[in-house]
């Protein structure tokens, strides 16, 4: 594994960026040297330096160098790495590590993580912490290696059987991909829930400066007093279980889930950009706000005033800080590549204070700025107009 670089400088932390009056940005990284970094292997190094004890995966692409970097640095490390004999067994790996106290992370995309929705669905249950990466691709089925991010129903409102939730961090850049992984594990571990990151094609693929410690922190191995980890001085038994076949028993645990996840919503982290004296505001998470936020600054020289809100927890969503954005703009603009999945809960955040519109594409194709741009500005002459759709 080796990291390109350009001219070695050390700086503090990771450059700073606009940010609006209530924005929660992403906690920063150490300090460290500022490199030429892959997405894919910013993720790998971050979740390293977050304190990952074990990695179960199965190979598909476009996620590949998380394992293939992962399984040269593990075990050097005396941390576990195993590739698996499928997507499956990976993750019923992960159950049973993360039962054992261990941080444990598994990484895919989009269909080898349908795979794992079950194990996923056990694993909430159980109450149990751990790190899901999805470097999302083109579907549905088969589809193809090029970006997307159609998965966003699958990790914000539960991809397998049952009332549960995962926390949900969507980084857009390669400094977010190292810091996320650490941040995940610590959520992960405060609330006793999987966190999922979501990425996407070209995310994992793009190579650009970040902050990258110089050397792994030592593992700061963490006592879960719950963990199945023998009853050598410990006067109960512990049980890691998630099958509940009295009625009301698995009534009281639902609602136990439930708690846990009102209070995980503290947790909501968002970006805000030229938003306080917008009259218009483009919502777009991952990649596609990196394109918004081109399309925002061109837009911005023309005279519009346009800011971009970027969620950085999809779940929970930042609704109540969009709302009170809505209550003095004209108009949302929302921009996914997919038909429409973070819409809806943009729609229900907004909830009529003013038009919601859409502007979307499938398959692994990106728009440009100055598409969407041009696209921002016909919907709004058809606001002014009153032919919003």
């Amino acid at each position: 594994m080796t990291l390109a670089t350009l001219d070695s400088v050390r700086i503090p932390e990771s450059v700073a960026h606009e940010s609006g009056p209530g924005a929660s940005p992403v906690p920063t990284g150490p300090f460290g040297i500022k490199r030429l970094v892959k997405g894919n292997e910013a993720l790998a190094l971050g979740a390293i330096h977050g304190g990952v004890e074990c990695f179960f995966g199965y190979p598909i692409t476009p996620q590949n160098e998380i394992p293939e970097i992962l399984s040269g640095l593990l075990p050097k490390l005396g941390r576990v790495f195993l590739q698996a004999e499928s997507e499956v067994a990976s993750i019923n790996m992960v159950y049973g590590a993360a039962a054992a106290g261990h941080r444990a992370l598994t990484s895919s995309s989009s269909p080898g993580i349908s795979l794992m929705m079950e194990g996923l669905s056990y694993i909430a249950g159980a109450r149990l912490p751990c790190v899901m990466i999805n470097v999302m691709r083109g579907g549905p089925g088969l589809g193809n290696i090029a970006p997307s991010q159609s998965d966003y129903f699958q990790a914000c409102k539960g991809g397998g059987h049952g009332d549960y939730h995962g926390i949900v961090l969507a980084p857009w850049n390669v400094q977010e991909m190292f810091d996320l992984p650490g941040l995940a594990f610590d959520l992960a571990d405060r609330y006793r829930m999987p966190v999922i990151i979501l990425a996407d094609a070209v995310l994992g693929s793009m190579l650009e400066p970040a902050v990258v410690p110089e050397q792994f922190p030592p593992l700061q191995k963490q006592v879960k007093d719950w963990a199945t980890t023998g009853r050598e001085r410990r006067a109960h038994k512990n049980v890691v279980n998630s099958l509940f076949l009295d009625a009301e028993e698995l009534s009281r645990h639902n609602e136990l889930l439930q708690a846990t996840y009102r209070e995980a919503r503290r947790e909501v982290r968002f970006d805000a950009r030229f938003v306080e004296d917008a009259d218009y505001v483009l919502v777009a998470f991952g990649i596609a706000a990196r394109i918004g936020l081109s399309a925002v600054r061109l837009l911005r020289k023309e005279g519009i005033r346009i800011g971009l809100f970027r969620p950085i927890t999809l779940y929970p969503f930042p609704e109540i800080q969009l709302a009170a954005a809505a209550q003095r703009i004209q108009g949302v603009f929302v921009c996914e590549l997919n038909s429409g999945q973070m819409l809806e809960d943009v729609r229900l955040a907004v909830n009529g204070r003013c038009p919601v519109e859409f502007y979307g594409k499938m398959g692994g194709v990106l728009p440009g700025p100055e598409e969407l741009a041009d696209d921002i500005k016909r919907r709004i002459a058809g606001l002014c107009c009153g032919g919003a759709r």
